[in-house]
């Protein structure tokens, strides 16, 4: 995948191409013998996840939340009422360390979006459950999110693409996580 880290091409391989496009064909150019189709797919995965990433993130700026921030409010918010995990639970689905939980969940404490408590069946744990600002903030900020990502979408493929495309990533990571 460092191929795809690469200084970017200083020009587009093909007209209507894309950076992809013009790394696969610099290693063309210098290794005729490698079949870079999964570098390919890999590093459009990559750049869309990043370009992405920092529109939704931008979708999120004007409520004041980072995308990790939004993503703790928005996993309390889809465990379903009393909107309520302990922080273990909340690292697990989010794919963090404890510590990396500990920050965001003090940060988002400080801005009453959330509160701790203790676990009413364990002394030693504590719960985190979503305030009513914190739900406030996450029901709009998750239409702001998916709006940046239907436009996206909107602007390149039908419905039908969009439907084949979703379909052909969930197979891909389900055999890569598999």
């Amino acid at each position: 995948m460092n191929a795809m880290n690469d200084t970017e091409p200083k020009e587009a391989a093909v007209a209507g191409g894309d950076a992809v496009d013009a790394i696969r064909e610099q290693w063309a150019a210098v290794r005729p013998d490698l079949e870079t189709l999964p570098m390919e797919v890999y590093g459009r995965i990559y750049r869309l996840a990043a370009v992405m990433g920092d529109r939704v993130g931008r979708a999120y700026a004007p409520f004041g939340l980072s995308r990790g921030e939004f993503d703790v409010l928005a996993t309390l918010r889809r465990s379903g009422e009393p909107y309520t995990l302990s922080p273990r639970e909340l690292a697990a689905t989010l794919m963090l360390t404890t510590g990396g939980m500990t920050g965001r969940l003090d940060k988002l404490e400080r801005r009453g979006l959330l509160a701790r408590h203790p676990d009413p069946d364990d002394r030693r744990a504590l719960r985190v459950t979503l305030t009513e600002q914190g739900l406030a903030v996450v029901e709009e900020s998750v239409g702001a999110g998916l709006a940046a990502q239907r436009a996206a979408v909107d602007a390149a493929l039908t419905p039908e693409e969009a439907a084949d495309l979703a379909g052909l990533l969930r197979k891909l990571l389900r055999a890569t996580e598999g």
